[in-house]
């Protein structure tokens, strides 16, 4: 007689092949999704819920709904004009024909689809050439005399993978749902602890979920605001506040060069500048020396809006570290963000005796070999792109790494290139520059790794732009102004959001819109500049413009970040309602740098969205990068604002930060206590809801 295998004592731990019906097969689809334990699919949460409760008479269906409705098949057609198609047409009783459209059919569905044949079909509801038609409903054929079962409960529809059908892996879930411990083992928040919040039971809020009973609040259940998704977004919020403290804990227990300098090169510096730091500049400046001082590695965010003067900061600490025998390397996303870096380094530091290196991707053959050899041979900072971190890059002694936008770089590749400076058990010094104002709630959530430091005033003599949204009806008025502010002197962006003419998005092309231009405008010098063109001729362009030899530069959105011409006063931004408040707000940046007042033209293609007239309204009504990045938050959602989503970096199943940030200061309090109190229930919660994800937390 075979003895029982004894069941591990956390059943959420059991692998998934000890559930009925889970083969070696079917598991390794499963960790396709990440699911590998029996509690990750307790906590893989339904994408939406359908309501198959009830049958819906199909004149009553309306475009847009997702609906279960039961008919008689009056007609079917098969067409191949363009590609295979069945039309079945279905009828009931309400006398309203609905169209059933396939695309995709073999012929035994032809055989099950004839004339006759009642069918019970669920699906999207849309408006057809002909009327209402579901695209390839879901459908079953039912006897003439049988009665029509509906579900008791709304059927949730969860994120699946090739090779995994819905309603298979609602099945598998099912039965990991019947393996829920009683509350007292499946909770990990202390009941003293959540005891103030009122928390719904951890088991209640997952069955609940998972089978929403019939009668409930289907609008909290749509919004994400009933109590038990409120439950399950906060301990999903608590799990990530908590892996990015243990992240930044892993990394303080790690040693870091202690760079003291004496301050001969910053105060060259600052002796050199031909204007003052503010007082945000200098305040945020000591707190970097400060943590640079010590011999742990320092992990800063520096967020300040366009125009604050980042850069300054952050060569200040590249003098600190340069100073005390070490090197620094400063990684930008963009070759023409890294090229403006490049310029302002070199400008500051080579009076000083220091040698700026550059590398990306286009620098090749010997100019390569060059770089590389110097970078190895104790440069004193190299300033790049991505290609910083490719293999063949050495540093002798690299004691500080520099990052702008970092949002826009995957865990992974921050890793290789802070990883490129250890030596033995020192690791360099991190700084990471964003030009984007992070909202408080979601610093609180996606920054909690690291110190943040906000340049909060702009340099003196910088004019409040003036913006105003118009009609691209109006666009000949625009010319006529641009006109008259080159005929005093002044300059002009001219952006535009695509490079070539599209038919399929209604905008004008860069190339288009100069060539408008300079036919409207003959006796102006029209320039162009986009992201296709060769730095050097991107230079060149830029150069001209600097220099006032071209009165208006017809851009694309490369403009975005690090260009800086005082005497431009005017920016015109062609389709801005194809634009996201972060991007419309980084390229009116551009202008209001010099004591000149200036303004800002939003061009907009009617009609407008609703979310398009929010943001145009935002963007008139406030120059303020904090209240513009709340809004943004608001209308975006997180993921967007941080940047794409890369590798390593923590992805919500239920948390919305915008919905969900009114839960971020108790989330706060309750981690506190239970990183003091009860260490090894973290662990559990991170490994319950953080998985595989976890092995970046050292980042």
């Amino acid at each position: 007689m075979t003895t029982p295998a004894t069941p591990p004592a956390d059943p959420g731990r059991a692998p998934l092949t000890t559930l009925g019906g889970v083969g070696p097969a079917l598991a390794e689809t499963l960790g396709k999704l990440g699911l590998r334990e029996v509690q990750d699919l307790w906590f893989h949460l339904p994408l939406r819920y359908e309501d198959r409760t009830t049958v819906v008479p199909i004149a009553d269906l309306r475009p847009g709904d997702r609906a279960q409705v039961e008919g008689i098949v009056e007609h079917v057609e098969r067409g191949f004009r363009f590609r295979p198609q069945l039309k079945v047409i279905i009828g009931d009783d309400s006398g309203r024909p609905l169209l059933l459209r396939f695309f995709h059919f073999r012929k035994s569905q032809v055989d099950l689809l004839a004339k006759g044949a009642r069918l019970l079909c669920f699906g999207e509801v849309r408006q057809g050439p002909q009327g209402l038609e579901i695209v390839h409903p879901q459908y079953q054929r039912i006897e003439v005399d049988e009665a029509v079962l509906v579900d008791e409960r709304l059927t949730p529809v969860y994120p699946t993978t090739e090779g995994l059908g819905p309603r298979r892996l609602a099945s598998v879930i099912s039965r990991a749902l019947a393996h829920l411990p009683a509350d007292d083992r499946l909770e990990l928040i202390p009941e003293e602890i959540g005891r103030p919040m009122g928390l719904t039971s951890l088991r209640d809020a997952l069955l609940h979920v998972h089978r929403p009973p019939p009668d409930v609040d289907l609008r909290q259940l749509g919004e994400g605001t009933h109590p038990a998704q409120q439950r399950l977004a906060f301990e999903e919020l608590l799990t990530q506040h908590l892996t990015l403290r243990r992240m930044r804990a892993a990394v303080k227990k790690r040693k870091s060069p202690a760079l003291k300098s004496a301050g001969t090169l910053h105060d060259g510096l600052l002796a050199a500048l031909p204007f003052a730091l503010t007082k945000a500049q200098s305040r945020v400046s000591k707190e970097v020396a400060r943590d640079l001082a010590r011999a742990h590695p320092m992990l800063r965010l520096v967020q300040g809006d366009v125009g604050s003067g980042k850069t300054v900061v952050a060569a200040l600490a590249a003098l600190a570290a340069i100073e005390s025998g070490y090197q620094v390397a400063l990684m930008a996303p963009t070759e023409l963000l890294a090229e403006q870096h490049l310029r302002n380094f070199r400008a500051w530091l080579e009076p000083l005796g220091l040698e700026v290196e550059w590398l990306a991707g286009k620098v090749q053959g010997k100019a390569r070999k060059s770089a590389l050899a110097r970078a190895a041979g104790g440069a004193h900072v190299l300033v790049g792109t991505h290609a910083l971190m490719q293999e063949g890059v050495s540093f002798a002694k690299l004691g500080l790494v520099i990052v702008d936008e970092q949002h826009r770089f995957g865990v992974h590749q921050r890793l290789a290139l802070r990883d490129k400076g250890a030596e033995g058990d020192l690791i360099p010094h991190q700084l990471v520059l964003t030009a984007t104002p992070i909202p408080r709630t979601l610093a609180m959530s996606a920054y909690a790794d690291l110190d943040v430091s906000s340049i909060d005033e702009l340099p003196p003599g910088r004019t409040p732009v003036q913006t105003v949204a118009l009609s691209n009806e109006r666009r000949y008025d625009v010319m006529e102004r641009i006109h008259a502010a080159c005929m005093e002197g002044r300059q002009v962006y001219w952006v535009c959001t695509l490079i070539e003419e599209s038919e399929q998005l209604n905008a004008q092309a860069a190339e288009v819109a100069h060539a408008e231009l300079t036919i409207a405008l003959p006796d102006l010098a029209v320039g162009l500049i986009h992201g296709r063109m060769k730095p050097k001729e991107k230079q060149a362009v830029m150069d001209a413009f600097k220099a006032g030899e071209l009165a208006v530069l017809v851009a694309t959105t490369v403009i975005e970040v690090g260009v800086d011409v005082p005497n431009a006063s005017l920016m015109v931004i062609e389709n801005s309602e194809r634009l996201g408040l972060a991007q419309l707000h980084q390229l009116r940046g551009r202008v209001g740098r010099g004591a000149i007042a200036s303004n800002c033209v939003l061009l907009y293609q009617n009609p407008l969205s609703r979310l398009a007239r929010e943001r145009l309204q935002v963007m008139r009504e406030t120059n303020d990068g904090f209240r513009i990045a709340e809004k943004d938050l608001e209308l975006r959602g997180p993921g967007e604002v941080l940047g794409t989503r890369q590798t390593g970096q923590l992805q919500f199943r239920i948390a919305d930060l915008t919905r969900d940030g009114h839960l971020m200061p108790e989330v706060q309090r309750v981690a506190e206590a239970m990183i003091k109190d009860h260490p090894a229930r973290c662990e559990r919660l991170i490994a319950r809801w953080v998985g595989d994800a976890a092995r970046y937390v050292d980042a």
